[in-house]
């Protein structure tokens, strides 16, 4: 992979009143990586996501996306990232095409909504209202819509929490397709599983800081060298594992 930054955070800082949520956290993102923002509630993982998106004022440092500088063109940078709105964002009495090409309007981009759709297998669903769609459907059709103005990178926060199995492992496969497509991917998770599938890389945070930065190898290695070793006898399989097995792995949607 060639390794060109194309976001850059330095001593990134944000207060609120007393309380310090992300206190002076720097990182690199390469192009056409998945980059893990892994930590417990209130590390500040959503919290840098939303500075580095445009969406929350910093306290201090420097964030600078796809040679972008934040202070200086913050509107640059919304051109070229694509942000995985939260379900309130959606107007449930449209259809997905009609919320697509609304989409597309707002970004002045040609878009064609079947296409999109079809990509995410949701094309039998295109007529019909966002809030008629499975939870799995939901979280595919959010990450379609961060597609539409043909961002250079987007950004999912959380995207397959409270999804089945089969879902989940439907969505790992989605998000690697976009980025086999040139995509950079910047992804927040609580499925430690999820980002050893998924990240090219990880930075785990708690309390604010970046406490470990590597790949997840290199990041398990690190530990094992420390004499870390399972209580339990490793499987070459996990329950999960079984489960998608057995009930196997297309989707089953209401």
């Amino acid at each position: 992979m060639e390794n060109r930054k194309i976001i850059e955070v330095t001593n990134l800082v944000k207060n609120y009143g007393e309380f310090t949520a992300v206190k002076g956290i720097s990182f690199d993102v390469y192009e056409g990586e998945i980059f893990g923002l892994l930590g417990p509630n209130g590390a500040g993982k959503s919290t840098t996501l939303e500075i580095i998106e445009t969406l929350r004022e910093k306290s201090g440092g420097t964030v600078n996306v796809g040679g972008y500088d934040l202070d200086k063109n913050p509107n640059e940078i919304k051109k070229i990232i694509g942000v995985q709105l939260q379900s309130s964002g959606y107007y449930p009495g449209l259809t997905l095409v009609e919320l697509i090409e609304m989409f597309g309007g707002l970004y002045n981009q040609p878009v064609e909504p079947l296409k999109l759709l079809a990509m995410f297998n949701l094309e039998d669903k295109a007529k019909a209202k966002y809030k008629e769609l499975s939870g799995g459907q939901k979280q595919r059709f959010s990450i379609a819509t961060t597609l539409i103005n043909k961002p250079r990178i987007i950004f999912l926060d959380e995207p397959t929490t409270g999804l089945d199995p089969q879902a989940r492992r439907s969505l790992w496969d989605l998000i690697l397709e976009v980025r086999a497509q040139g995509t950079t991917v910047v992804i927040t998770t609580h499925y430690m599983d999820e980002a050893e599938f998924l990240c090219d890389r990880c930075a785990i945070v708690d309390a604010g800081e970046i406490i470990a930065l590597d790949s997840p190898d290199g990041l398990i290695d690190k530990l094992v060298s420390q004499g870390f070793e399972r209580k339990k006898e490793v499987k070459k399989a996990n329950l999960e594992d079984v489960f998608i097995h057995m009930t196997g792995k297309e989707l089953r949607e209401d």
